[in-house]
């Protein structure tokens, strides 16, 4: 088309409006029209009927169909033979939409060239009135399919020129200025109704994409979920177990349950000879490999990548004689140290580990390998056990027959140095400065200090077996106490040591076994005779608090290290370089306390702190009666 043509004033029969035409006050009118689509009549002005028109464009333009129904309607209301609407595509006029009246066959979309785009990127507009045989190519493409009058309205959206409008004639028609307005018009309404249209397209496309990631991103995460769900149940299973076996088992069965595979069996090595021996296998198959030892030097291409760590898939080029062509995966079972075994999963021939099934299948492995080394290290603890156990009872066994076998010749050596003693001293041999007086004190010291450690030995005997009923009394703590302390007294003060005794004025009785309470407080103020410094003091405290009695054996000038306090109630231990006055002893003192503590349904402690040690005795004011057992 030759733009000069736009611009070149023209005859009655083709009318060339700009953006600036005016419309004026010219009348409508269609009274010389004939052989045109005739609509139905209206009954309201065109100036209403455009409304209605431009409104039905708006309220239809998230319908995909919009454009037909809309160009249908603008054929009926300018009673033309077709209306057209082209969209600009890199300067080539596409048809979008075309009503009746189009040739049989379709006709090429037109090429525009720059001075025509930018013509109608203009606003301008062409109007043909008729189609003269001087023509030339200026109107060929608006009369195209023997029309003999065009008008063709740019539609610009937001500035731009997104395509035409165009309607045309089979007879000659003159286009008025008021047609061309409404058409602008209409024109205008259409690009607000192709861009609101096409937001919404793309709204939808929005809405789809976001939909279609919705779904993709809530199966994933439901696939996540379950993977998460599934490993946690085997997880729980495999580590609710010590028993290597069941952990086997319980692996390949919910392997096998939650991938959905046809078997799952799992193996044990035994690098030394090297061998994987199948333990346990879960399958419905009749040809069962539980039990098959194989030698891993004969599949090297296998068992290499395994003992390295590599998981992998395949599928056997020569079928098994027992399954034939099947799919199997396999995964090493890997601790920090070394390959323990492997799981193998087997399914049919057309069946792909995904990604999901193989982590599923590395992460029940890595907790079947956990899971497998802590079964290992109970059960060499527990034959650890099962020996010490062992050696404490050969210990036991062998202190309570040497201390019986102790006690007779002590005994006797006790008797005999009495009977010497008796002897010299009828003889006038013991007088005061004789050296034998000292040898015999010696002698004695000796003996009662062997039999005291025979004693103990033969209590903590008797105290690790059945538990000895308690032979309940009421105390009365004023009188107790006081006859506890006397053989103390006179050693404090001889030692210089302070002596302190506290009691509440709220306690007057306390139920009791004596004999082990005798003991156990005993034991308690010898020690803290034993380790106390000269001009420091002992304390002994009688408390209640709530239904428990307390009491305490403190003494000053000396402090237990922290980390010698978790063990003095062991047996034969002893503080390092805290017997200052080198007494001695055997360790076994504050053991037997301990036990004879528990046996009285009481609890004792050591607090240790600023040089003051504080041992404390908490009983029951009345204990509990164990009934007798039933016969």
């Amino acid at each position: 088309m030759d733009l000069n043509h736009f611009t070149q004033p023209v005859d009655q029969s083709a009318l060339w409006v700009d953006g600036s035409h005016d419309l004026g006050s010219q009348a409508i009118d269609r009274s010389d029209r004939t052989g045109f689509l005739v609509s139905q009549p209206q009954p309201c002005d065109p100036l209403t009927r455009f409304s209605h028109l431009t409104q039905h464009l708006h309220q239809t333009a998230h319908h995909e169909n919009f454009l037909a129904n809309g160009i249908v309607l603008i054929q009926q209301e300018f009673e033309v033979e077709r209306v057209t609407i082209f969209q600009v595509i890199s300067g080539s006029l596409c048809s979008i939409a075309t009503t009746l009246g189009a040739p049989t066959q379709p006709l090429p979309d037109p090429l525009l060239n720059p001075a025509q785009l930018s013509f109608y990127q203009q606003g301008n507009v062409t109007a043909i009135a008729e189609s003269t045989a001087s023509s030339d190519s200026v109107g060929q493409w608006e009369l195209a399919g023997a029309m003999q009058a065009a008008l063709t309205v740019p539609i610009l959206s937001q500035g731009s020129l997104w395509g035409l409008l165009q309607l045309q004639c089979h007879q000659p028609r003159s286009w008025r200025a008021v047609d061309i307005h409404l058409v602008r018009q209409l024109a205008s309404q259409l690009a607000v109704a192709i861009h609101q249209s096409e937001s919404y397209q793309q709204l939808h496309r929005v809405n789809h994409e976001l939909e279609r990631k919705f779904r993709a991103r809530t199966a994933q995460l439901q696939l996540a979920f379950d993977f998460e769900a599934t490993l946690k149940r085997i997880t729980d299973r495999v580590r609710d177990s010590l028993d290597e076996d069941q952990i086997l088992q319980s692996v390949v069965r919910e392997l096998t349950l939650a991938i959905g595979v046809s078997g799952c069996n799992a193996a044990l090595y035994d690098l030394d000879q090297g061998t994987s021996t199948v333990c346990y296998e879960y399958t419905a198959s009749v040809f069962p490999s539980q039990g098959r030892v194989a030698d891993m030097g004969a599949f090297p291409e296998l068992y290499q990548q395994l003992l390295q760590g590599q998981a992998f898939q395949f599928c056997s080029i020569i079928p098994s004689p027992v399954r034939g062509h099947v799919a199997m995966l396999a995964c090493p079972i890997l601790d920090d140290k070394r390959a323990l075994g492997d799981l193998w999963l087997i399914n049919h021939k057309f069946y792909a580990f995904s990604e999901q099934d193989i982590r599923l299948v590395e992460q029940v492995a890595n907790q079947c390998a956990i899971a497998l080394r802590q079964a290992r290290l109970y059960k060499a603890a527990q034959t650890q056990v099962a020996e010490l156990e062992r050696l404490n009872c050969l210990k036991d066994d062998f202190l309570s027959t040497v201390s019986h076998e102790l006690r007779t010749p002590i005994a006797s050596i006790r008797m005999a140095t009495q009977m010497i003693e008796l002897t010299l001293d009828r003889a006038g041999w013991l007088d005061g400065h004789s050296p034998i007086v000292r040898y015999l004190e010696i002698l004695q010291s000796e003996c009662n200090r062997e039999i005291s450690l025979v004693n103990d030995l033969l209590d903590l005997s008797r105290l690790d077996g059945e538990k000895e009923p308690l032979n309940l009394t009421v105390i009365c703590l004023q009188d107790w106490l006081l006859k506890l302390i006397q053989p103390f007294l006179e050693r404090t003060k001889k030692q210089q040591q302070r002596w302190q005794l506290e009691v509440s004025s709220d306690i007057t009785t306390l139920v009791s076994d004596l004999p082990k309470l005798d003991r156990v407080m005993t034991e308690l103020l010898h020690n803290a005779c034993k380790y106390t410094p000269p001009r420091e003091k002992i304390s002994l405290t009688v408390t209640k608090r709530a239904h428990t009695i307390r009491l305490s054996v403190s003494n000053s000038g000396v402090e237990i290290p922290l980390k010698e306090r978790s063990r003095i109630f062991e047996r034969f231990y002893r503080i390092p370089h805290a017997d200052p006055w080198k007494h001695g002893g055997t360790g076994l003192g504050l053991a037997l306390v301990k036990k004879l503590v528990e046996q009285l349904q009481g609890e004792v402690e050591v607090g240790s702190t600023y040089q003051e040690t504080i041992f404390t005795v908490q009983l029951p004011l009345i204990p509990t009666v164990e009934s007798p057992p039933s016969s």
